[in-house]
């Protein structure tokens, strides 16, 4: 159990003894939920709070779409953010699938722009093929990570008092 654990200092775990969570999980959740960021860029832009939807999205349907897609990725921060000793048994039974639900988020996120792309003409064949290669690397990312591994089986409990 300890060979697990030899190559992460004192600094790598946090006030629970759980190993800090794998910057990973942040990667992922930023390109998940790219929709939602660029929503709030829009609404702190206090001159045009239309124009970076617009620059990043040129078609407000992508915008949307975007956002559809990032539900996911919103119920893993909020997965994340009760996870704490004590917290809830959903919380605690829906952790450790939360590398799955990222996953899903990816191929889910995908699966629209492919729609769009086909569908209705929304991507260009470019965005398509820079996306494949994204989602296959953050996917790639998920399994390949011994720190992400580690933080999906263990949660926080709480530390008797000294």
């Amino acid at each position: 159990m300890s060979k697990k654990y030899q190559e992460y200092s004192i600094e790598d775990f946090d006030k629970f003894d759980c190993l800090k969570l794998s910057k990973r999980f942040y990667l992922i959740l930023l390109f998940v939920l790219r929709g939602y960021l660029v929503w709030l860029m829009s609404v702190t832009n206090m001159k045009d709070r239309v124009a970076t939807i617009q620059w990043i999205y040129p078609e407000t349907s992508l915008f949307f779409l975007s956002l559809i897609s990032g539900v996911m990725g919103l119920c893993v921060v909020f997965i994340i953010s009760f996870r704490r000793p004590n917290a809830a048994n959903w919380v605690k039974i829906t952790w450790p699938y939360c590398r799955t639900m990222l996953v899903a988020a990816l191929i889910f996120d995908f699966g629209i722009n492919l729609i769009a792309f086909f569908y209705w003409q929304l991507t260009s064949i470019s965005w398509l093929i820079c996306q494949v290669l994204i989602v296959f690397a953050l996917i790639t990312l998920c399994f390949t990570s011994k720190r992400m591994q580690i933080n999906l089986t263990e949660f926080p409990q709480a530390l008797p008092e000294k």
